[in-house]
């Protein structure tokens, strides 16, 4: 009995001992971490509304309205203005030619010179009079002006005889100055009697100088005491513009454009209401530079000219032609006569490699006056046509 007592006391012993071996081991265990705390998030600065400043407002003193000095009008806030441009004094118009005249002789001598040497020969054979013909043909005289010129000069020739240079000199002199012609009117017409302002369009080419010859043309009217407007109507080619207001600025002419690839004819419109409004003496329009081949365009140019008649009739319609294209010009010439009635013509660069003959094919072709040549880059170089001094730069001193 004892012994089976003893036993149980081993055991429950044994067992408490066990127990608390389990329950040891379990408090040596490392606890699972804390869970991390919620990191502190800065909000970003909100984005400043219209009206807002960008940086947060700091605690600054502040004055009230009565604190604020305020202006008594008593010494005015100058403002400073961009300098206007200066207003340039054209060079005067009057005998401008004969001023350039050496400018157009060194150009042109071929032309007289040839001729001079051929008619100085002592005997005139048939082969003398083809390469007469030649000289005039190349300097793009025409084949019928060609032929009247050389059958007059054979017959006065022949009942001339004996032949001094003076008198070969008179000679060619009188009969070019028969086929350029002297009793033409070459005035720009720029003042019609009963109405104000005058009105010239200018049309052309690209690339014959039109709206540069527009500058210098306004440089000429106010060189003669006339008052001007330009109109830039010329609103496909993005320079036109400003090239013609810069001519303007220059001699104090305003200028009246529109926008880019906006209606020529509106800015054409615009300008000569303008100039009804400002009392000036002179509208010049610039139009586009129209590819002859383009017909539609063409057609837009006649719309210019119908809606500016609107206002009054057109003084003038000047046709620029590049003087070195030659005959090549001469089909430009009659289309821009066919949808526009050319009033006069502006032949430009006749000072470089032009043939001087085309003064007269020109006029011949179209009936109407050369009344401004164009001698040069310079802007006074745009002149006055005088048939005399014109015939005198050719066949020289």
């Amino acid at each position: 009995m004892e012994t089976v007592i003893l036993a149980v006391v081993i055991a429950v012993v044994v067992l408490g001992a066990l127990g608390g071996l389990v329950i040891g081991s379990r408090r040596k265990k490392p606890l699972p971490p804390p869970p991390p705390a919620a990191p502190d998030i800065t909000a970003p600065p909100a984005e400043p509304h219209v009206g807002d400043e960008a940086e947060t407002p700091r605690d600054e003193p502040r004055r009230t309205i009565e604190e604020v000095d305020l202006p008594d009008g008593s010494s005015p806030v100058a403002v400073e203005e961009p300098p206007a441009p200066e207003i340039e004094i054209p060079e005067p118009t009057a005998g401008r030619l004969v001023r350039l005249r050496a400018r157009l002789s060194r150009s042109q001598n071929a032309l007289g010179k040839g001729l001079l040497t051929l008619l100085s020969r002592e005997h005139l054979d048939e082969d003398t009079w083809e390469e007469v013909e030649d000289i005039l043909l190349t300097a793009d005289v025409g084949v019928q002006p060609t032929t009247e010129l050389v059958e007059r000069l054979r017959e006065r020739v022949k009942v001339l005889g004996t032949r001094t240079p003076e008198e070969l000199r008179g000679l060619l002199r009188e009969e070019l100055l028969t086929l350029v012609g002297t009793d033409a009117d070459r005035v720009v017409k720029t003042e019609p009697a009963d109405r104000k302002p005058g009105i010239v369009m200018v049309v052309g080419v690209n690339g014959t100088g039109k709206t540069t010859t527009t500058g210098k043309l306004a440089r000429v009217l106010v060189a003669d005491g006339r008052t001007v407007v330009l109109g830039a109507a010329d609103t496909f080619r993005a320079a036109a513009a400003d090239q013609l207001q810069t001519w303007g600025e220059r001699v104090g002419a305003y200028t009246v454009r529109g926008p880019e690839g906006g209606d020529p004819a509106s800015v054409a419109f615009d300008a000569v209401k303008e100039g009804k409004e400002m009392g000036v003496d002179v509208v010049l329009i610039d139009t586009a530079g129209r590819l002859h081949t383009k017909t539609g365009l063409m057609d837009e140019l006649g719309k210019v000219k119908r809606v500016v008649e609107k206002h009054a009739p057109l003084d003038e319609v000047l046709l620029v032609l590049d003087a070195t294209t030659g005959q090549n010009g001469l089909v430009q010439a009659r289309v821009f006569a066919e949808v526009v009635d050319i009033s006069g013509i502006v032949l430009t660069k006749l000072d470089g490699t032009a043939k001087g003959g085309i003064v007269i094919a020109v006029q011949r072709e179209l009936g109407v006056p050369v009344k401004l040549i164009g001698l040069g880059e310079g802007a006074d170089d745009l002149a006055p046509f005088e048939p005399e001094a014109f015939v005198d730069a050719l066949i020289g001193d």
